[in-house]
């Protein structure tokens, strides 16, 4: 995809958000949205920041007008930095983090738990749950009891905690992954490698293919809906 066809593309995205309003990206938000493209931002992470953005603005109360693509600028690096961190690519990379990132606080990772655990519950009483509801019945028990804990943990136990929910993780993707058909895997394979294509020549083999590998338990995870439990 040529930098040109990423601007059209963002361009209609950004006018279905706008309720077919369209906003012509012309100009310096042009250059704007086509150094994303240069940066190797997937159309699908510039996705995700503008709706990030659009959530923001709907929270304030009733639109009052259109939504201009140099206001989603922020929430856009954001959701790449956010991606290219939890697939492992960073090297030769330098891209400022619009806001500034706040540690999370004892009560917010007992709150964003309690999340998982309500989503993963509301999956397993599903009509078709993602994976075998005996899996998700198995990690939401071992989760519960760690909601309270999350409060008051801190220092080496708090790390500990925070290891164990990678741990609950990985079981949970190793799970996924099982469970779904191969052409799924196969289909998102092929679009982790196109979407980290930009950074192929940047990254040593064994980089590639971690990256690759968390690119697509990203992208399974959120077609299946499960939470993150190794980002709380």
């Amino acid at each position: 995809m040529t930098p040109d066809e990423y601007c059209r593309e963002i361009e209609s995205y950004l006018t279905r958000k706008n309720d077919g309003h369209l906003i012509r990206i012309v100009g310096p938000s042009f250059e704007r949205v086509r150094s994303w493209a240069e940066q190797g931002v997937p159309l699908k992470v510039a996705y995700a920041g503008i709706d990030r953005r659009f959530e923001k603005y709907y929270a304030k109360g009733p639109r009052r007008r259109p939504m201009h693509i140099d206001h989603c600028e922020p929430d856009v690096l954001e959701a790449f930095d956010a991606w290219r961190r939890a697939v492992g690519v960073t090297a030769g990379l330098s891209i400022p983090s619009p806001v500034e990132s706040k540690p999370k606080g004892r009560d917010n990772l007992a709150t964003t738990l309690e999340r998982a655990v309500a989503r993963l519950t509301t999956l397993r009483g599903g009509p078709t749950p993602p994976i075998p509801s005996d899996v998700l019945a198995a990690v939401v028990a071992e989760l519960d009891p760690l909601v309270a804990a999350a409060r008051t943990t801190r220092g080496p136990a708090r790390e500990a905690l925070t290891t164990r929910l990678a741990d609950v993780d990985r079981r949970l993707m190793d799970a996924a992954r099982a469970h779904v058909d191969a052409t799924v895997l196969a289909e998102l394979q092929v679009q982790a490698a196109a979407d980290l294509e930009p950074f192929a020549e940047r990254m040593p083999a064994a980089a590639w293919r971690q990256a690759i590998a968390s690119a697509v338990d990203r992208a399974l995870r959120a077609r299946l809906g499960l939470p993150a439990l190794a980002e709380i």
